[in-house]
């Protein structure tokens, strides 16, 4: 009893970072990737590959501005295609960098220190592709600014009963505190890249963005204020965003959206497919750049338990959106239900429910766990699965509407998929000149962990 005692506490103060580790180590480690001259080579592979997905955006986009979007698979019953699913599974995305950074700072989490930085960065390029499909989606995308309550002669104004108004305000709010917040915690970095750069122009450059930082009492006073306000601002946008986005489908009376389950099943689904993506990109990151003593298996684990615990609350709203169709007594709804497990779909739903909910029940499995292989094959896994479930709720529910004259099906065309594998080319692509100019972990946060390390030694 006494051993099996002491190796449970021992497991439960496991290292956040591995020990051996000074001010100096963690200092150079992080921002020789940054200030290095030599470019890797499996950077510069990855750089290519996703600035070639990106011109491939570019050029989808060129030829939908030319053309219209009657070159997307839209038809009359689905008049939301790729454009409103991508959108979803993007800001979903995003959402686990603000988790990860805000809630977890104000709850005192300090596994979080080693992975907020990059997640951060995600969630910023992640809502910049989701912000890509609305605009595109409008068809006149110059005209973006008809959403926007200001003075005009025309009269026109935004309805502001409309929840894709609600979109246009809760997207633009939640990127710009995400902006700001991701700015903040890298001042102090920035300062330390400035003093350690050897090059003019990185020393001016940095210096400029470090806003004259030297780590004095004061500086340091006003950055923690400000990081707890931004933290307490971003923490309800975690819940609101996706919240909102819900509303589109929510406030609708097709059957299939009209829940009162979507608003937390969305926000629970974001935090879900946020993670998973968080896990499928530090895997590689602290591969390549040997970062495993920063980015511990005890980082992995606990964002794999994350996941689980969101996929659960996915799977809840999977069973009681069937449950409602079949306890309400409407039979569309009955029918909208029997159409996404038997009609012409049912490969994509049940290909969903392998993905989402049977797939992330191995990290139960020990094995699983403590496999970093296992665990980024489970997150691929999830991405999928919520990519799907996006499709699903979006196509499933219009496609078979009220009148059955209408119904047609939907398949993107070769320009939708175009357009949303650009989009990947476009996140990547940021993703990439983030690691090459930025340092991806937090430097004087990491440092902190030596202070806390030494006094519990």
């Amino acid at each position: 009893m006494a051993d099996s005692k002491s190796k449970k506490s021992k497991f439960e103060k496991a290292p956040i970072i591995e020990p051996g580790h000074t001010y100096g180590s963690i200092t150079d480690k992080i921002s020789s990737i940054v200030l290095t001259k030599k470019i890797r080579k499996s950077w510069l592979i990855g750089f290519s590959f996703s600035f070639m997905l990106l011109m491939v955006f570019l050029g989808s986009t060129g030829y939908l501005l030319m053309k219209g979007t009657g070159i997307w698979g839209l038809n009359v019953p689905v008049s939301w295609g790729f454009a409103i699913i991508n959108f979803v599974w993007w800001i979903g995305i995003g959402h686990a960098g603000t988790l990860i950074s805000a809630i977890l700072l104000l709850l005192r989490q300090d596994w979080r220190t080693s992975i907020n930085r990059f997640a951060e960065a995600m969630t910023l390029f992640a809502v910049a592709a989701a912000g890509m499909f609305p605009l595109l989606h409008m068809g006149r995308p110059w005209l973006f600014y008809w959403l926007m309550p200001y003075p005009n002669t025309m009269a026109l104004w935004p309805q502001f009963r409309s929840p894709l108004v609600w979109d246009v305000f809760a997207v633009s709010t939640y990127a710009l505190v995400s902006l700001l917040f991701w700015y903040v915690g890298l001042v102090p970095d920035f300062a330390t890249l400035r003093d350690r750069a050897k090059n003019r122009t990185a020393q001016i450059i940095y210096g400029t963005l470090a806003m004259g930082w030297r780590g004095s009492a004061v500086h340091w006073h006003r950055y923690e204020t400000a990081y707890l306000l931004l933290a307490g601002l971003a923490t309800p946008l975690v819940i609101s965003v996706h919240t909102v986005v819900s509303f589109d489908f929510a406030m609708g009376i097709t059957p299939g959206w009209h829940a009162t389950i979507f608003p937390p099943y969305f926000v629970a689904g974001a935090v879900y497919a946020g993670f998973a993506m968080v896990l499928t990109l530090s895997i590689p990151l602290r591969k390549v750049y040997g970062l495993e003593d920063f980015i511990t298996m005890r980082h992995l684990k606990n964002m794999a338990k994350v996941m689980l615990a969101t996929g659960l609350i996915v799977a809840y709203g999977y069973m009681i959106e069937a449950f409602t169709a079949w306890y309400s007594g409407a039979e569309y709804e009955e029918y909208m239900i029997l159409n996404r497990m038997t009609g012409p779909y049912k490969h994509l739903y049940w290909a969903l429910i392998l993905c989402n909910v049977i797939a992330p029940q191995f990290i139960w499995i020990s094995k699983v766990q403590n496999s970093v292989i296992g665990l980024f094959i489970v997150a691929m896994f999830v991405n999928v699965g919520m990519w799907l479930e996006r499709f699903v709720i979006v196509v499933t529910s219009l496609h078979r509407d009220f009148l059955p004259s209408s119904w047609d099906m939907y398949s993107g065309t070769i320009w939708d998929w175009a357009t949303y594998i650009g989009t990947m080319g476009l996140f990547l692509t940021l993703l990439f000149v983030f690691i090459r100019l930025v340092p991806a972990i937090s430097i004087f946060e990491m440092r902190t962990l030596v202070t806390d390390s030494e006094k519990e030694s």
